[in-house]
């Protein structure tokens, strides 16, 4: 055991409250998702070489850089794949698979972001539990252990949910419209992200569109979502997000519908199914994976999405083919931001209880 100075600590490990000077153990390090280790970078990046850290802030990372990140795996269309390596040792050579700070063996790389950097372990990093005793354990991400268990009571508070046909389809952006006309048409928004790889970036975005409470799959110890863990995740943050008392909940499904992350497994379930059966929101990247994506929710799911955003409406042309095709709505978040949170809170039945802003001597939002 000894202590060590590191430079830089990821979002992913936000729960330990860790400082800039760690102890760590060299040997008997567990290789579980989970697991916070320390280690040095090795190589330089041009480019997606920059860093989450607790604060929310983006660092870039340099190579000698001591880093203190998380084990987890990751399988990204757009990204690097990677697992959890069976062993690890003091020394190993592992690799930064995503900009929260999670770290792996690195499977297949997107060539759009290179080789991502390789990272020697220094060693485990020790938390110190037990009062007035000096005895290390491993230190692992989350502020409490996920309960696999955990029942849904929504307290009839509405539920939107928005799904993408893919990464990067345009789901945070679309969130953060959404959060921001409910909070002018004056709701109280919680927020939440479901399913995805470590990253707090999208909760922070919302948090800044308006959102008053945010939680994310890694503050229940969970550092890469599953089909095996979404459900019971989804179940406990809707679960303690509505005991808060909001207006509304609105949640991202980070990833595709038809990803390994686990949104079809959510999606599947009668019970979240029920709580947010009027507040799906797809967002798609063009007007095919548009078609695709209500046809999967309406025919795999039994779920009617409420509108259609993402690039596939980044123009008039694909509102129209969304429009008349699908006989959904259609709103691009960045142009028809407004419209967008609009058509979500009608159909979530808000409507009456929060109308529009300059409505029946209601006074106008500042951006009318």
């Amino acid at each position: 055991m000894r202590t060590i100075v590191v430079d830089k600590i990821a979002s992913v490990t936000q729960a330990c409250g860790l400082g800039h000077e760690v102890r760590i153990a060299t040997d008997n390090i567990p290789s579980e998702e989970g697991v916070v280790v320390v280690v040095e970078v090795l190589t330089s990046k041009a480019n997606y070489n920059t860093l989450e850290l607790t604060s929310g802030r983006m660092a870039k990372v340099n190579k000698g850089d001591v880093v203190v990140g998380a084990l987890g795996h990751r399988r990204a269309l757009f990204g690097f794949s990677g697992h959890v390596p069976p062993k690890l040792e003091a020394g190993d050579v592992i690799q930064m698979l995503n900009i929260g700070g999670v770290l792996g063996i690195c499977d297949s790389a997107n060539p759009d972001k290179g080789k991502p950097f390789d990272c020697r372990v220094l060693g485990v990093v020790l938390q110190f539990p037990y009062l007035g005793e000096r005895i290390g354990v491993p230190a692992r991400a989350g502020y409490r252990k996920l309960d696999m268990d955990a029942t849904l009571d929504t307290q009839g508070v509405p539920i939107v949910a928005l799904a993408g046909t893919c990464m990067e389809a345009g789901k945070t952006a679309a969130a953060c419209a959404i959060v921001s006309r409910m909070r002018h048409r004056g709701m109280t928004v919680d927020v939440f992200k479901a399913t995805g790889v470590s990253l707090r970036r999208d909760i922070l975005a919302m948090e800044d569109a308006g959102a008053r409470n945010s939680m994310i799959f890694t503050d229940l110890g969970i550092i890469t979502t599953t089909r095996k863990v979404g459900p019971a995740l989804t179940r406990t943050m809707l679960t303690e997000l509505a005991a808060k008392k909001p207006d509304v909940i609105v949640y991202e499904l980070g990833d595709g519908i038809l990803g390994t992350y686990g949104v079809d497994a959510i999606l599947d379930c009668e019970d979240i199914r029920q709580a947010q059966s009027t507040g799906i929101v797809l967002s798609a990247n063009d007007p095919v994976a548009a078609w695709g994506g209500v046809k999967l929710l309406r025919e795999r799911f039994g779920v009617e999405p409420c509108v259609v955003t993402g690039p596939s409406t980044d123009n008039a042309v694909g509102v129209e083919i969304i429009e008349q095709q699908m006989k959904v709505p259609a709103f691009n978040a960045m142009t028809s931001g407004a419209d967008l949170g609009d058509c979500v809170i009608r159909a979530i039945g808000l409507d009456q209880k929060f109308p529009l802003p300059g409505a029946a001597g209601q006074p106008k939002a500042a951006n009318g």
